[in-house]
C-alpha cells in the first residue's frame, strides 16, 4: 500500500473536476464513483467529496472485486475502510471473470466490471480515466485498426445501457497533476500488480511506448489527447451527415435500401456505421462493412442476402435492411 504525505491542497485538479460537473450535472442528482482503490480513483473520490456541499449531489462509491489477484480481498477491505473513514457509502460487487474469454482477460474483466457497476444505480457513474488514459486509448485503438471513432478515444460523457450516464471528470487532468494531488492531501491507495504487466497491450503502451515518446516529444500525452478530441468532433460531424442521409427516416433499423442506393460508398458505410452504433452493435472492419454495403445495394429484388458479423446479421428483405 503506497502513501504520500503533505497538507497542501492541489487546487487545479479540484477546479477541473468542478468545472466538468457544473457543465453536466443537474441539481440534486446522484453520483456513484467506480472505486478501485488505485491512485486515480482515490484522487477522484477525494475531490468529489470536497465538492459535494458546494454542488449539492449525493455521493457514493462502488467497488468491483474481480477475484483475479491474491490481493483482491485486501483491496476490497481497503476500499471499504477508506469510504468508512470518509463518510461515503460503498457497494461491493464480486464478479467471476472468464479466464479463457475469446476477447482476452483484460477485455473480459472490463466487461464484467461495467456490468457490475451498472447495478450500483445513480444518475451518474464517475470513472477516474485521465489524460494519460486518453492518449493510451487513442494509440491502442489506432494500432488495432480502429476508424475515426476509435481514434477519438473515450468520450467525456456517454449514456449507459441502464439509462444512467457515465462521466469522466479527470479526462483533461494529467498523471502529474494526480500525483501532486495525492501528495498534497496525504492520500493512500493500493497498487494492482497487474498494472505493471506489459504482456497486456495497454500496459505496454503506458509503461514503454508513451514514456519513450515523451523523451523525444515532451508534450506527447497532451497532444495525443487533444487530437482525440478533434477526432471526436469530426465523428460528431459524420453523425450529422448520417442523419442528413437518412432523409427523415428514423435512425434505426429496418432501413429502406433506397437510402443506401443513392449514396456513394463512403457515405453508405458512414450511415451503416452510425445505425449500428445506435443499436449498440460493435462495428465490423472497414473491409467487412464494404462487403455488407455491396451485397445490400446490389442484390436483385428477388434475392434476400444476409451477411453475418460476430453475433449479428444484416439482411435485406422486401426493400428494407434488417438487423437480426
Amino acid at each position: 500500500m503506497a502513501s504520500l504525505r503533505n497538507s497542501a491542497l492541489a487546487e487545479p485538479l479540484v477546479e477541473e473536476v468542478e468545472a466538468c460537473l457544473r457543465r453536466h450535472l443537474q441539481p440534486n442528482q446522484s453520483l456513484v464513483v467506480a472505486f478501485s482503490g488505485g491512485r486515480d480513483s482515490v484522487a477522484l473520490l477525494h475531490a468529489l467529496k470536497s465538492l459535494q456541499v458546494v454542488l449539492g449531489y449525493a455521493l457514493s462509491a462502488c467497488h468491483v472485486n474481480h477475484r483475479l489477484s491474491s490481493q483482491a480481498d485486501n483491496w476490497e477491505a481497503f476500499c471499504k475502510q477508506h469510504c468508512d473513514d470518509s463518510g461515503i457509502a460503498i457497494k461491493v460487487h464480486r464478479v467471476d471473470v472468464p479466464r479463457d474469454a475469446a476477447e482476452g482477460l483484460e477485455a473480459a474483466a472490463r466487461s464484467c466490471r461495467y456490468q457490475a457497476l451498472a447495478l450500483c444505480g445513480g444518475d451518474w457513474l464517475a470513472t477516474a480515466h485521465h489524460r494519460g488514459d486518453q492518449a493510451e486509448t487513442m494509440l491502442f485503438n489506432m494500432l488495432r485498426g480502429a476508424g475515426l471513432r476509435g481514434a477519438a478515444g473515450m468520450p467525456l460523457t456517454r449514456i449507459l445501457a441502464d439509462g444512467g450516464s457515465l462521466i469522466r471528470p479527470l479526462l483533461a487532468v494529467s498523471r502529474t497533476s494526480i500525483e501532486a494531488y495525492l501528495k498534497n492531501n496525504g492520500l493512500t491507495w493500493v497498487d494492482d500488480e497487474s498494472n505493471s504487466d506489459c504482456n497486456f497491450n495497454r500496459n505496454f503502451l503506458r509503461h514503454d511506448v508513451l514514456p519513450t515518446l515523451a523523451t523525444r516529444f515532451p508534450a506527447a500525452e497532451q497532444k495525443l489527447a487533444a487530437a482525440a478530441g478533434r477526432f471526436a468532433e469530426a465523428g460528431r460531424l459524420l453523425d450529422d451527415l448520417a442523419l442528413i442521409d437518412l432523409s427523415g427516416q428514423p435512425p434505426r433499423f429496418p432501413l429502406p435500401v433506397a437510402c443506401l442506393i443513392r449514396l456513394d460508398e463512403a457515405r453508405g458505410r458512414n450511415l451503416l456505421r452510425f445505425l449500428l452504433l445506435q443499436h449498440g452493435v460493435r462495428i465490423p472492419s472497414e473491409q467487412r462493412l464494404s462487403e455488407l454495403l455491396r451485397q445490400l445495394k446490389e442484390a436483385k429484388p428477388d434475392r434476400h442476402p444476409a451477411v453475418e458479423f460476430g453475433s449479428n446479421r444484416l439482411s435485406r428483405r422486401r426493400g428494407d435492411v434488417y438487423l437480426d
